[in-house]
């Protein structure tokens, strides 16, 4: 196919170098870019020129200042291609290209005028003037703008260089070619769609030149298009709301969330400042504050679940564009609890006091119990400390009542102090308390009680009207006026002296227990007085208590020996009596009686018996234990007396040179202090012995009045034993009423514990005998010192035994109970004792 094209060529040629032969000039055409040593034309021939004639003749070119890129065949003459052909670079646009060439023909000389035209092919494509086109359009610019394109251009020609424009796809731009004869060829590049930078900021796009040559060929060159940014996006936050949790007991300056809003546009359009503002709660402005160029949000002041839980803040964000644009969302701030605060224990109603008979169950007090936390750190356990007597029970959510649980005693416990405890369920837990105070009111629901069922008060006689002999103290553990308590005698019976009533000697103070003498005691005539005192409260209805008093009087030596008459004189049934009257007459530390007679025979032996003086004391004791002295005569003299018998007997035997009479001067003394005595004057006449048997004989048969003037016994016989009868009678009498008293004193002590209020007392054993009585303490026993001197072994003194006070403080209005017996007896008159028993000698 090509050589047929050749073919055409060269026809071509020779039809051209035929006409131009025919007009003086030779033509010759060839293609540009025609290959090297390509006959242009057969020139020797065309100028008519025989075969080797042209070499002959130097048939060849002359140099014309540029390479025609033609040459001459020396040989045969024709017009050969010697170099490559670029009609652009011969002719540039210009058209038709025509080389004008002289060719010199030697012998002769000649000038020929070839003229050769280069014809374009289409060996190039269309040229932009650069690859890449940067053009910038405002994303605000409306659909239909046009914006001129510098077109591309083609070094060929004619059709080669006709270009048709293409644009590569896009939906926003299109191109638009526009043809005038002024302007020629005008290329705009037309806004088909609203651009949208944030969508797509850079657009890129192929424009293709194309021209009409066969092949065509063709020339891109890429568009950038920048898409100016206009400010019509407001920032955006990827979120509407953001949702944030953060601990009450945050710290200043902690971040709660950094906030990013997003602009699309650029430049300053894109520059972004924020700004907070607080929905919920209107109050909590201060709280957070925003970094106007971070956009991060931190805390400014303390938080508290308890006051707000929640905080609704919105957060602006603006652009710098012109105008500016702002975006905005919220941000809910939950604030999470922690165990902070602790539970309180408030009281809403509070009965008090509660009195101790209050059933079970009664409720004493409302609570009401909250933790301002929530949740775990919320739930509060509560109870009660110490658990009893009292306890709680819930109500409803967060109230309770403090009810009793156990019967109430307001004499064991008259007050209780009570704690209400409340934890929390945190961790670590919080607690908190609430002390109540509750008293217990009084009920009347103890009786009045002595501390012994049996008081044994020993006082002495001829007490001072008025005298206190003891103090009674009964307990009565209720207050007020339940446990205010009035005394009274009760009637009770005294013994020595027949019933009596205890009325008319003692009385008891009504508020004070104290228990006195109404009269002055004698022994003589009253040796025990039993009665009860009754102890009463105020309560209502009263409760009362009783206790037994056994009051001991005791002897006082206010008696002096009295003298008896002799045994078998006539005031001998009466003797006791006559005693007692005797020793009344006898008022002083001794009294003297007239003068006793006795008689005894010279040469009587040592140790025979001629008189027995007889005295008896009314008192009892050592007061009533006598003893006999010889006053005078002192010294060594016949006759000696019995210390304890009272009888008169020779010291030695008698001889006339004792004198026919002897005048004795006998004292009688007891033994109480201080002591008394009487004293005797016993005249003994001494005579042979059948007048001494005479004047017994006659003694026995004279009256009554006469051996009462006697006053003596002529023999040791049965007128010392009367008078021994008589003295061991009086003795045991006096005994038997003391060891009486002494037996209940001793059944008092010894009685159980349990009774209370009445009942039979301890006793006391009591010993007598003829000379005296005591009483003796299996317990307690002491020695007494009855004077300055030395302390005598025979006398003891016994403390009874008295109950512990009750425990816990005496109440104000009560008197002190006595730590011992000797406290119930009044001064120093009243001193128990014994007496013990000493044979008569």
């Amino acid at each position: 196919m090509g050589e047929r094209w050749c073919a055409a060529v060269l026809r071509v040629l020779v039809l051209q170098a035929a006409w131009a032969l025919a007009g003086g000039q030779v033509r010759y055409s060839v293609a540009e870019e025609a290959k090297a040593g390509t006959v242009v034309g057969r020139l020797a021939q065309d100028l008519g020129l025989e075969a080797g004639e042209a070499e002959a003749r130097r048939l060849r070119l002359v140099a014309q200042g540029r390479r025609a890129s033609v040459e001459v065949s020396g040989a045969s003459g024709a017009l050969l291609v010697s170099s490559r052909l670029d009609r652009e670079e011969l002719c540039g646009k210009s058209a038709p290209c025509a080389l004008r060439l002289e060719v010199l023909l030697e012998r002769p000389l000649r000038v020929f005028h070839v003229e050769l035209e280069v014809t374009d092919i289409n060996d190039n494509a269309p040229i932009f003037p650069a690859a890449r086109k940067n053009l910038s359009i405002a994303e605000s610019s409306l659909p239909g703008s046009r914006f001129p394109l510098e077109g591309a251009s083609d070094a060929d020609i004619g059709v080669n260089a006709q270009l048709s424009y293409t644009l590569s796809p896009s939906e926003h731009f299109s191109l638009d070619l526009q043809k005038t004869e002024v302007d020629g060829e005008s290329l705009f590049l037309v806004l088909r769609k609203p651009l949208d930078r944030e969508t797509t900021p850079v657009h890129r796009l192929v424009l293709t030149a194309t021209d009409g040559g066969r092949p065509s060929l063709s020339g891109t060159m890429e568009l950038v298009i920048s898409v100016l940014d206009a400010n019509d996006n407001a920032p955006q936050f990827n979120q509407s709301v953001y949702k944030v949790q953060l601990p009450e007991n945050a710290e200043h300056g902690t971040l709660v969330i950094k906030l990013n809003a997003m602009d699309l546009d650029v430049g300053s359009n894109s520059n972004i400042s924020y700004s907070l503002e607080t929905l919920f709660p209107q109050d909590g402005k201060d709280v957070f504050a925003i970094d106007r160029k971070s956009g991060e949000i931190r805390l400014r002041k303390d938080l508290d679940f308890e006051d707000v839980s929640l905080y609704r803040l919105q957060v602006g964000a603006t652009d710098q564009g012109n105008p500016p644009l702002s975006g905005h969302c919220k941000v809910v701030l939950e604030v999470l609890d922690v165990n902070d605060n602790a539970p309180e224990v408030r009281v809403t109603s509070l009965s008090v006091p509660v009195a101790e008979d209050a059933s079970v169950g009664t409720v004493v007090a409302l609570l009401s119990v909250s933790d301002r936390d929530s949740g775990e750190n919320g739930r509060v356990r509560c109870w009660v400390w110490p658990a009893s007597p009292f306890g709680l029970e819930a109500t409803f959510a967060g109230s309770y009542s403090l009810v009793l649980r156990e019967a109430l005693d307001r004499e064991r416990v008259s007050e209780y102090e009570v704690e209400v405890r409340a934890e929390d369920g945190g961790a670590p837990a919080l607690r908190a308390s609430r002390g109540l105070r509750v008293p217990v009111s009084d009920v009347n629901d103890n009786a009045p009680a002595f501390a012994q069922a049996v008081y044994t008060v020993l006082a002495r006689e001829n007490n001072a009207a008025g005298a206190e002999l003891a103090r009674l103290w009964a307990r009565d553990p209720d207050e007020a006026g339940n446990g205010r308590v009035s005394y009274s005698v009760w009637e009770g019976g005294a013994g020595g002296g027949g019933w009596r009533a205890a009325s008319s000697y003692v009385s008891v103070d009504a508020e004070s227990g104290r228990l006195w003498a109404l009269r002055p005691l004698d022994y003589e005539e009253l040796q025990v007085l039993q009665f009860e005192v009754r102890a009463v409260d105020a309560g209502e209805p009263p409760l009362c208590g009783n206790a037994t008093v056994q009051l001991f009087v005791l002897d006082e030596n206010d008696n002096a020996p009295a003298l008896l008459p002799p045994a078998g004189s006539a005031p001998e049934a009466g003797g006791v009596a006559a005693a007692e009257a005797a020793a009344a007459a006898a008022a002083g530390a001794g009294s003297e009686s007239g003068t006793l007679w006795a008689w005894a025979a010279w040469g009587a032996p040592a140790g025979q018996v001629v008189a027995k003086i007889r005295a008896v004391d009314a008192d009892s004791g050592y007061n009533a234990w006598l003893r006999y002295e010889l006053w005078e005569p002192r010294g060594k003299g016949p006759f000696r007396v019995g210390l304890y018998s009272g009888e008169v007997s020779t010291a030695r035997a008698l001889d006339e040179a004792d004198g026919p009479r002897q005048r004795l001067l006998i004292v009688v003394r007891d033994h109480g202090e201080p002591a008394r005595s009487a004293t005797a004057t016993l005249s003994v006449s001494l005579v042979e012995a059948a007048e001494a048997a005479a004047a017994a004989a006659a003694g026995s048969s004279s009256s009554s009045v006469s051996r009462s003037a006697l006053g003596v016994e002529l023999g040791p016989g049965a007128a010392s034993a009367a008078t021994n009868v008589w003295l061991v009678v009086a003795i045991c009498a006096v005994s038997s009423l003391f060891l009486l008293a002494v037996v209940l004193y001793g059944a008092s002590r010894w009685a159980p514990r349990a009774a209370v209020l009445s009942g039979p007392g301890p006793t006391t054993l009591v010993c007598a005998s003829e000379v005296g009585s005591w009483s003796y303490s299996q317990r307690h026993s002491r020695s007494l010192c009855v004077a300055d001197g030395a302390a005598k072994s025979d006398l003891m003194v016994f403390s009874p035994n008295f109950p512990p006070p009750p425990p816990g403080p005496a109440p104000k209005d009560t008197q002190p109970e006595p730590s011992a017996l000797l406290d119930t007896v009044s001064g120093p008159s009243f001193i128990p004792f014994s007496a013990p028993f000493h044979p008569p000698s």
